[in-house]
């Protein structure tokens, strides 16, 4: 067994050992986004089935347009706040820590309790088509396009949120700037059409990314877990590229880094993946190389290649998807060497709610 079963030192954080949880929408909140005894025993089955860390859901943070899908759950009322401390506490006694992830839909938006309206950086759809197993809509909205001063919403939206995060008893916050959200929409030539400060060349695009780090750490403080998920494909549109191809990315790295990121979470397809056309290194690689920035590293790990990649990035945690859906012991059926089921997506038809799971797990028992 490699060291991803020890003990591990990760932002300020003593984990139990490497393996994360990685950010999966469930969309099993209560209407107005309060979280629920429901995703309280979800989020408790997989920390006593091992996971050193979890990461949360995506997580709306205003009253705007961030929420991007019905029944997610926010963290912007009081409600919300204690809904999330019962499951932060659950967490906590079963030996896990617990981040949070704060999450801006943008264009890809496809219900919300607050408006109608999606916002992003241009007037531009998603590729594709709206995920069916998160909700009914068929087709995209044309976003509004957001002025400044949406914008400077926006990021107060994350800095609140972050503050309540905190008073909620999280042990951190990861930003989502990946697959095909708010942020990661900011860097992209897909979504960003626009020609003032915040589109155009790479710098211009990373600056709403950038003053939302530099803010939020102004709010929480040098001590507390901050960090931010990264992609370059989106939910709709995997293999999107930067123009700027493998330096780019490494620049968007280096910026996160150094407004104040404790870490940088890569997702792609798979680990080792090389998705630049200039370039043979993959995601985790260029953050890897950067340095200065701890990493979590997402796509396609599961019992099999654990091993390898745990030895192949020593410092990094891995975060695990489907296979943590199938088998939320995950970490405690490699421990005690038992078989790893394989994900039947069935279990997330006809939406991949947590009811739906259960209904799903008990006709397999029965």
């Amino acid at each position: 067994m490699s060291d991803v079963m020890q003990n591990s030192r990760f932002s300020n954080l003593t984990l139990a050992n490497r393996f994360a949880l990685a950010p999966m929408t469930r969309t099993s909140a209560e209407p107005d986004g309060t979280p629920n005894e429901l995703m309280a025993d979800h989020y408790e089955a997989y920390a006593k089935g091992g996971f050193g860390l979890l990461i949360t859901e995506g997580t709306y943070t205003d009253d705007g347009a961030s929420q991007g899908y019905a029944n997610q759950p926010g963290i912007i009322s009081d409600t919300q706040v204690e809904g999330w401390k019962t499951i932060v506490n659950r967490v906590h006694a079963a030996g896990s820590k617990i981040i949070v992830q704060l999450m801006h839909a943008g264009a890809q938006f496809q219900a919300s309790h607050h408006t109608d309206q999606p916002l992003a950086p241009s007037a531009v759809k998603p590729k594709g088509a709206p995920l069916g197993f998160y909700g009914d809509q068929t087709e995209w909205q044309t976003p509004a396009v957001m002025t400044e001063a949406d914008i400077k919403t926006a990021i107060r939206g994350f800095v609140q949120s972050a503050i309540n995060a905190k008073a909620a008893g999280f042990d951190g916050i990861e930003l989502h700037g990946a697959n095909g959200y708010l942020l990661n929409q900011f860097l992209s030539t897909h979504f960003n059409r626009r020609e003032d400060n915040y589109g155009g060349s790479l710098d211009n695009r990373l600056r709403v990314v950038v003053e939302t780090i530099e803010a939020v750490r102004e709010a929480v403080g040098n001590n507390f877990a901050l960090g931010i998920r990264l992609s370059q494909g989106t939910v709709t549109d995997p293999d999107y590229q930067l123009p700027e191809g493998e330096n780019g990315f490494r620049r968007i790295v280096e910026a996160v880094r150094d407004a104040g990121a404790d870490f940088i979470h890569t997702t792609d397809g798979d680990v080792r993946r090389a998705p630049f056309t200039d370039g043979e290194k993959s995601l985790a690689e260029v953050v890897r190389n950067a340095g200065g920035v701890d990493l979590i590293i997402n796509g396609g790990i599961d019992e099999t290649n654990h091993p390898d990649l745990a030895a192949e990035y020593p410092e990094a945690l891995l975060a695990v998807g489907k296979k943590a859906l199938a088998n939320p012991d995950f970490v405690q059926r490699l421990k005690d060497g038992k078989e790893i089921d394989e994900l039947d997506f069935a279990m997330l038809q006809p939406k991949a709610t947590i009811r739906n799971e259960i209904e799903w797990r008990r006709n397999q028992a029965a």
